[in-house]
């Protein structure tokens, strides 16, 4: 946790594409969840990204309004955060995107006298950019400092890689912790976010597009187009050719580019191999099939909780404490506010998971948000997933979202390996591995997969005694669990979980030690 004795204390500001966030050592801000749009922008805008008459995410507005506000002068910065004593740092990073319409003003105004950050390229992990009390780091060291520092290893190889950084799109640390820059042969990002854009998902649509992997099969014709758009320019304009690309079958699109996407990453990571351990971060993190196929190869594989750009914020405070404090500072997954609520009944944890065991849907609503996209326990919704119908149900219901899309399930960790094929536990809900059990078709992709979580007590009591409840039931030592939101961001409030709650078909509603009834 934060020392407050540390006599430089960092606080770091992420400049991303849309979604800004930050992080002081104890509280990760990450704006979506209270201006509730995704991505920071307006409902559905990104699934239609390709029709300029309706958004183009290259406008970045909010973005604009951000700097602005907060980044008048060097002074207003250390007040606008409370940073008002001499000697504290404000450490950032940043996405090329990001600050795309607001490069010129950024750095002819307020960062005049560090415009050496534009020229900045690291060597080694640790490098980095001081000046005045303005620390800098590149967007891939973020994502790799992040991982690292919380996989608690003395050494690693470490993988970032996503869409778009700074300077870079794809970078591999060895255990020496020297940069290898892999921008020109693995793009795998960017492909991802060109085929999530022109099968209509939008540029930030990849991880639907990869919830059609499990439909699809292997297609020749689209391997061998992925090889020619690679050997092609990879630049940020809109690549009008790929308008040509045939459409007929996107879920052989989906499989092909996930295939193609595991071939690639063994041809160019695998032999950079420099030790039995690896970390991943960066949005291509989320990518479940690619991290467990990375369990085959190392020994041990760590993938943190926030891996994309949300995350940003952690990795570079922790960056510039470990630098200049000689600190390590590993973050809590659980870092968010915590909220006060009082309700009218205390709820009982075996009344809600016999509920659950007869068909109910919960919002269960605990503590502090989780720091990333994936619901690890605190903003989830839980359902039974013996159900072969319930992914039908949720996603029509509740979450209002494309009806191929699978939920997750969170096992007891204990019992993870009767239903499943890996290697070992998956916390954090990363990695995709083969379901050997058929209780469980509620939470079983058409591939036969499923992107599970393991619970302990140590990492979430109170979703442990739930998910134990409900076993001492069924027999059965996992629930269903997907996020807590529809069509929106995962709630943050309990004003927000309550607004859900009454416009869907959840049944019942748990806000801390409180059951809420309809």
């Amino acid at each position: 946790m934060y020392n407050h004795k540390v006599f430089k204390r960092p606080f770091a500001v992420a400049l991303n594409l849309h979604d800004h966030n930050t992080y002081d050592g104890r509280f990760h801000d990450q704006r979506e969840r209270h201006t509730r749009f995704k991505h920071n922008l307006p409902y559905r805008a990104e699934a239609y990204a390709h029709q300029s008459d309706i958004l183009n995410p290259g406008d970045y507005r909010l973005n604009d309004e951000f700097i602005k506000t907060y980044f008048n002068d060097p002074n207003d910065i250390m007040n606008q955060f409370s940073l008002v004593n001499k000697g504290h740092i404000l450490a950032f990073t940043y996405t090329y995107g990001g600050i795309r319409k607001s490069k010129d003003y950024l750095f002819d105004t307020i960062l005049k006298e560090h415009k050496e950050i534009l020229n900045y390229e690291p060597k080694k992990l640790f490098d980095y950019y001081f000046k005045n009390n303005i620390y800098y780091i590149d967007h891939h060291q973020s994502h790799a400092t992040y991982a690292f520092i919380n996989s608690g290893y003395s050494h690693s190889d470490i993988l970032a890689i996503d869409g778009i950084g700074s300077k870079y799109r794809t970078v591999f640390f060895d255990k020496e912790q020297n940069l290898i820059d892999l921008s020109d042969k693995l793009p795998i990002g960017w492909l991802w976010n060109h085929m999530s854009n022109l099968t209509g998902f939008g540029t930030l649509g990849a991880s639907k597009l990869m919830g059609k992997v499990g439909y699809g099969k292997h297609s020749e014709y689209y391997y061998q187009t992925f090889e020619t758009i690679l050997d092609g320019p990879i630049t940020e304009k809109k690549q009008k050719h790929f308008q040509h690309i045939n459409l007929d079958n996107i879920d052989d699109l989906a499989f092909t580019l996930q295939k193609f996407t595991i071939d690639k990453i063994k041809k160019y990571v695998y032999p950079l191999k420099s030790c039995d351990n690896l970390c991943i971060a960066g949005g291509v993190a989320y990518n479940g099939y690619m991290n467990e196929e990375f369990t085959k190869y190392y020994e041990n594989v760590f993938i943190p909780p926030a891996v994309g750009d949300e995350g940003q914020a952690i990795g570079t405070y922790q960056h510039c404490n470990f630098t200049k404090n000689n600190q390590i500072h590993k973050s809590e997954t659980f870092a968010g506010k915590e909220y006060e609520y009082e309700g009218n009944e205390k709820v009982d944890y075996k009344e809600v998971a016999q509920a659950i065991a007869d068909g109910k849907i919960v919002g269960w609503f605990q503590g502090k948000s989780e720091s990333g996209n994936r619901a690890l326990g605190n903003r989830s919704i839980l359902a039974d997933p013996r159900n072969p119908d319930i992914k039908d149900i949720i996603n029509q219901t509740i979450k209002m979202r494309e009806d191929f899309r699978p939920f997750a399930p969170a096992v007891l960790e204990e019992h993870y390996l009767e239903y499943f094929s890996t290697y070992y536990p998956s916390p954090y809900m990363s990695r995709i591995c083969k379901v050997k059990n058929n209780k469980v078709p509620g939470i079983t992709h058409i591939d036969g997969t499923a992107r599970i979580q393991t619970v302990n007590k140590e990492f979430n009591k109170k979703f442990y005694d739930i998910i134990n409840e409900f076993y001492k039931i069924t027999g059965i030592p996992m629930l269903l669990n997907t996020s807590f939101n529809c069509q929106e961001p995962i709630v943050e409030t309990p004003e927000q979980a309550i607004r859900t709650f009454k416009r869907t078909e959840l049944d019942l509603l748990i806000i801390n030690d409180w059951i809420i009834r309809k």
